[in-house]
């Protein structure tokens, strides 16, 4: 499977942002959750490199920060950060979904 480069962006983009949040505001719970969500995807994105790919971790994540971020972006109507991390959450969670759509795991009937 090839390097999920833009899973690795898309983590760097997260943790960057908390990082300028901090550096800007001098925001501690900004700076947190960015490099902690940065982590997180990351690590998707690592696990979404190997053979087979493990696309659960960075899809879960990115919903989150979508859902998240969305909201955010609804209540204030500010483009940056909310907008910027919810349109790349979304484009994460989208090419996820359709790159790696043969690796979920599919609810099969139990008997």
């Amino acid at each position: 499977m090839p390097i999920d480069w833009f899973g690795y962006a898309y983590a760097a983009t997260v943790a960057a942002g908390g990082i300028m949040g901090y550096a800007k505001a001098g925001s501690i719970p900004s700076l947190g959750a960015g490099v902690a969500f940065g982590a997180l995807l990351g690590y998707g994105a690592h696990l979404n490199s190997g053979d087979p790919p493990r696309p659960l971790l960075q899809l879960g994540t990115s919903l989150f920060l979508a859902g998240l971020m969305g909201a955010r972006w609804n209540r204030s109507g500010k483009l940056m950060p909310a907008g910027i991390v919810c349109m790349l959450s979304v484009a994460a969670l989208v090419k996820n979904l359709l790159t790696y759509n043969r690796y979920l795991p599919m609810p099969t009937k139990g008997n």
